[in-house]
């Protein structure tokens, strides 16, 4: 006994070491455009620029590929973010910051608060120096009795720096009032009695003039002459009339946002850009939150709430400049997303990036080429170099041109008529409305090796692509599946399909439409699958199933998986892009309906009325998803909604009908726990364009519990998953055993269960903690490998409700690992969740972010790189005036090292130190210090850059 437990005991510390030299769970990178920005701020002299969020995340941007973040413990939202140079430690205790100046003497930083005050503070000591502070009393003192009478001057709203002498600070009152304070003298210099709500101030380069923008919509310039007061402005502007919110910018450019009517534009968010004759109002999609300008001007920066967008003020048209990162995935919702990893070089080539400045493209070659594909609700799908920290655009395929969408062509009104006032022109890429719904993207397949491509929609439409160097214009017709088969007493009441276009459409180079399938009913596509080899396509939908021949363009094969029971499946397309406020909306009107229905054939079975509405609303509730429902495993009804719905579609060359001849076949699972399999008999290569593609039904499987079936994949005589279509072809997977006899692995919600082919019995299974009411969402085959071996063994990912990952090990089917890595309340990031077959993947954080992770000790992508501050030379005379060509206050002869103030809502003023890019966090009520985060690092992927740093 005590021999056998040794052994058994090393054996046990041998498979964790295992364990723990494949498997390790890490959250890597946040890909994308930040969810909810609040702040902007930028330093010319680190070239960094920070963006801060509502939910407390500040995250900073280098040159491309630098990318970086903190995240501050508590939920508070970051207003404002300021580049300081020198390090600095603890803000003082204060009110609200409604202003931050960060001094160019590197020694000040002036903070002005909700309640009119101004605090100084002294760097990098950060000791508050009280004789210093500007107190309202201070300002009002030789202000005319009737002006001070009569408003109260509440919080400051701006302080700005004189550019010709650092020691005079213009502070600027929400209520209108400017005060020029002398920092030496400790005393007002001149005061500009504006008598308009202040909305922000810029003091033009010459140092004699300041403009300031005001509620109306009008901008004032006022001469510093030293002369107290000033009462009336040099001259006042109205750009449109009766207006609001401009901020301005110092002719010869005048750029400010806002101004715009407000009974005819309110809802419009503009910039204005006016530069000679020259006058523009940009108009974006969401709201803007900051914007600034790069010197010269050479370029205008703005960040919105759904973007980032920069404008080229030198290029005549002022053109938007493409940027090579922070570009919304979202532009248009994302609706699904396919990953393919190891891109081979003939095809990434022809998808490449664009080029960035001029014709080099910036992004590194990577070791190994991975591509994320993203399917959108207005019908494009985009893809994404997934092969670094940074998600690189690469090629955008729009299938919208193949049909007659409902999009108005008069409906573009954004785009700005000649002699048109304001003079409007559309700017950004963020484009909420779909002309089209039905246009949608749902399910996405790539195969890298023949460069076939299969995008499937919301109204049941299949296309297939191929890639073509040239353009060309060609018609595209389509091939009607009626998957009901003529069964009777089925009526659609859903959606109508979408018109194809007759006549030639000019499709650009790149992906090419060459076969296009329309489902009937029109539902949303659930489910396809692509073989390249055998040039076939599978597709599912809530009705059954069908199988296509895109070589010679017809259909082989139609199966209903319709139940009689199954009335919800013709209610109209079960699209994840609904809005749960609708999905509520129709499923209650539903359970409305069917107790009316049920009233007339039931009026006395009472209990059965009551059985059938608390099922059909746990059904309305379950099928958004809007929780995971708690249950234990439990036998389903076989008349349950949806029972027909198609869940997955699998090829495999295996043993169907006998263990002595493989065959080609296809397998199908649907909502309701079958699985069909059908026998494929498919032409040798050079008789494949003349004789037919035949397929026979030949097994079929019903799981006792009826729960959903999510996957399904055949093992060959190793154990090991059969490789992908044309793998083998290429040399990059040895070819399947075919000695020896194959497994089918079936993944429901509830289990895994392993079967023996061809004659399909139970070999072994694995309950996925059905008290608990897990269920598995996602599935997907990976391959792991330690750092040391060469060495790979595959195992089953799987995703649950729960938001848990779990590693199951092939073919014995046994948990390995499982960590927690999605909220269970995040069902939109459970849903979106998408596997590598390296152990990674992505889900939606939010509708513009991917969250990347890894279960893989071998195959992480991570921020590695510290970002080094410029070392520059400090002025001998810190008090001397110094010209200011940096707009964050590091003026070139110093020597310094940057750090950026974050200030939050509420009460919280953060710090976080370049280069040790630390947060520290300090409550400005208790002045209490703590480290919230620790060390950021970060990766650099320009040339010679790579400073790495383990923290």
């Amino acid at each position: 006994g005590t021999m056998k437990r040794f052994r058994r005991h090393g054996h046990e510390s041998q498979r964790d070491k295992h364990k723990q030299d494949l498997y390790q769970f890490n959250k890597t990178v946040e890909h994308g455009f930040p969810h909810q920005p609040s702040a902007l701020g930028f330093s010319p002299s680190l070239e960094l620029l920070a963006i801060g969020t509502r939910s407390g995340a500040i995250k900073l941007y280098g040159a491309p590929g630098v990318e970086f973040m903190g995240l501050h413990d508590e939920n508070a939202a970051v207003t404002q973010v300021h580049f300081l140079p020198n390090q600095v430690h603890a803000p003082p205790s204060v009110t609200r910051v409604t202003a931050v100046l960060a001094h160019s003497s590197g020694e000040l930083l002036l903070l002005g608060t909700e309640g009119g005050h101004v605090f100084v503070v002294e760097v990098p000591g950060f000791r508050e120096l009280e004789e210093n502070n500007i107190s309202m009393e201070d300002v009002q003192n030789r202000i005319p009795e009737d002006y001070v009478g009569r408003r109260n001057l509440e919080c400051v709203e701006t302080l700005h720096e004189n550019p010709l002498n650092p020691r005079q600070v213009l502070i600027g009152y929400s209520r209108g009032l400017m005060v020029l304070w002398d920092l030496d003298r400790q005393c007002p210099i001149q005061h500009f009695l504006g008598t308009q709500q202040l909305e922000s101030v810029w003091w033009m380069e010459d140092g004699g003039n300041i403009l300031s923008s005001h509620s109306d919509g009008s901008y004032c310039q006022w001469t510093v002459t030293g002369e107290d007061p000033q009462t009336e402005p040099e001259k006042q502007e109205t750009p449109y009339g009766e207006t609001t919110l401009p901020e301005s910018l110092v002719p010869p450019f005048l750029i400010f946002s806002g101004g715009m009517p407000r009974a005819s534009y309110g809802d419009r968010h503009c910039i204005s850009v006016i530069h000679s004759k020259t006058h523009e109002a940009l108009d974006f999609t969401s709201r803007i939150i900051d914007f600034f300008v790069i010197c010269e001007p050479s370029a205008l920066v703005v960040l919105v709430e759904e973007e980032l967008v920069v404008v080229d003020l030198q290029t005549e048209g002022w053109p938007v400049i493409q940027t090579p990162y922070l570009v919304p995935l979202h532009c248009s919702a994302i609706t699904c997303s396919h990953h393919v990893s190891s891109i081979p070089l003939k095809l990434w080539e022809r998808v490449q990036p664009w080029p960035i400045n001029g014709g080099q493209n910036l992004a590194p070659d990577p070791p190994q080429r991975d591509l994320l594909l993203t399917g959108h609700e207005d019908g494009t799908v985009r893809f994404w170099d997934a092969s670094g920290v940074c998600l690189y655009p690469m090629y955008k395929l729009s299938t919208a041109g193949v049909f007659l969408t409902d999009a108005d062509p008069n409906d573009n009104m954004n785009q700005g008529s000649e002699g048109e006032w304001p003079p409007f022109r559309k700017v950004g890429c963020f484009d909420p409305y779909s002309d089209d719904p039905r246009l949608g993207i749902q399910k996405i397949h790539l195969c890298k090796y023949s460069g076939y491509l299969t995008v499937a929609g919301t109204a049941g439409q299949i296309l297939v692509l191929e890639l073509n160097d040239e353009a060309a214009e060609q018609t595209v017709e389509a091939t009607v599946v009626d998957l009901l088969q003529g069964q009777e007493g089925f009526r659609w009441k859903g959606q109508a399909c979408l018109d194809v276009r007759e006549e030639p459409v000019l499709f650009p180079p790149g992906f090419q439409p060459c076969a296009l399938v329309q489902c009937q009913p029109p539902a949303v596509v659930t489910a396809i699958a692509l073989h390249s080899e055998w040039k076939l396509v599978a597709f599912g939908t809530s009705h059954g199933f069908g199988l296509y021949d895109y070589h010679q363009r017809n259909k082989i094969l139609v199966k209903c998986t319709l139940n009689p029971s199954d009335q919800m499946a013709l209610e109209g397309p079960l699209s994840r892009v609904k809005s749960i406020k609708k999905s509520l909306r129709q499923s209650f009107r539903r359970i409305r309906r069917s107790r009316v229905s049920m009233r007339k054939h039931h009026t006395n079975n009472t209990a059965k009325l009551q059985e059938i509405n608390a099922r059909l609303e746990a059904e309305a509730l379950q099928e958004m998803e809007l929780a995971p429902v708690q249950r234990k495993i439990e036998a389903r009804s076989s008349d349950d909604s949806f029972t027909g719905l198609v869940r997955t579609l699998y090829f495999a060359d295996t043993f169907v009908s006998d263990s002595s001849h493989s065959t080609p076949s296809l397998w199908a699972g649907t909502n309701g726990g079958a699985v069909f399999a059908h026998v494929l008999r498919v032409p040798s290569l050079e008789r494949r364009a003349e004789d037919p593609v035949v397929a026979h039904a030949a097994k079929e499987i019903q799981l006792m519990h009826r729960a959903p079936v999510v996957g399904l994949v055949v093992l060959d005589g190793k154990g090991a998953p059969l490789p992908e279509p044309l793998e083998v072809a290429h040399d990059l997977a040895r070819s399947p055993e075919m000695h020896g006899s194959h497994h089918l692995l079936v993944v429901s919600e509830e289990q895994l269960k392993l079967f023996t082919l061809p004659k399909v019995s139970s070999k072994s299974k694995l309950k996925l903690t059905a008290v608990d009411g897990s269920r598995v969402r996602r599935v997907g085959v990976a391959w792991f490998g330690s750092r040391t071996d060469e060495q790979l063994e595959s195992s089953l990912v799987v995703l649950t409700n729960q938001g848990e990952l779990h590693v199951i090990s092939l073919p014995s089917i046994k948990m390995i690992v499982h960590y927690p890595c999605i909220r269970r309340e995040d069902v939109s990031g459970i849903a979106s969740c998408v596997f590598t077959k390296y152990g990674q993947g992505f889900y939606l954080m939010s509708p513009s972010e991917f969250e990347r992770f890894s279960l893989s000790t071998r195959w992480v992508v991570e921020p590695r790189c510290l970002v080094e501050a410029p070392l520059q030379m400090r002025p001998k005379n810190p008090s001397s005036p110094v010209h200011r060509d940096q707009p964050d206050g590091v003026a070139t002869e110093h020597r310094c090292v940057c750090s950026c103030v974050i200030v939050q809502n509420p009460l919280f003023l953060s710090l976080l130190k370049l280069p040790s890019l630390k947060l520290d966090d300090q409550c400005l009520k208790c002045r209490s210090s703590c480290l919230s985060s620790s060390a950021v690092v970060c990766y650099v992927s320009t040339p010679n850059v790579w400073s790495c740093s383990e923290h």
